[in-house]
């Protein structure tokens, strides 16, 4: 089990690890170790999340995340598998981990009598600015 935040631990069965070749820069190492970690976590599925979470977390995963539900997080950061592997299943905790807040609620405000009053009055000026910029009445050209 994988402490998230209080009241949610994930099951390390819950998510799927495939370790592939690296891309990139390397040398002879790239092409012969599969350090790469490919890991996979159904979230739509999943028993460890209570439902509000579950839909802030597909929300936040974006393109991440497939039509079925399922998070792919790819880490290849490091040269070792051990490491990508710590990597993959960090990003996966602070993922939900920030799911997990809940959004605070927004109450709306309305504007003070005082600032209206500012915008109106600005509004005025701009207008005067403007009206002066037109051709100059009882001028022949």
């Amino acid at each position: 089990m994988i402490y998230v935040t209080h009241g949610i631990e994930l099951d390390e069965r819950e998510f799927v690890l495939r370790f592939v070749r690296s891309s990139g820069p390397g040398g002879q190492n790239v092409n012969k170790v599969a350090t790469a970690v490919e890991l996979r976590f159904d979230a739509a599925h999943s028993d460890s999340l209570p439902d509000d979470v579950r839909a802030r977390l597909l929300h936040l995963a974006g393109r991440r995340v497939t039509q079925d539900g399922v998070i792919i997080i790819d880490a290849r950061r490091h040269r070792t598998q051990e490491a990508n592997r710590r990597d993959a299943v960090e990003r996966l905790v602070t993922l939900v981990a920030k799911a997990a807040v809940r959004p605070r609620h927004r109450r709306p405000t309305r504007p003070t009598g005082a600032s209206r009053e500012r915008r109106i009055q600005a509004k005025r000026v701009r207008s005067e600015t403007k009206k002066g910029r037109g051709r100059v009445k009882g001028q022949d050209d």
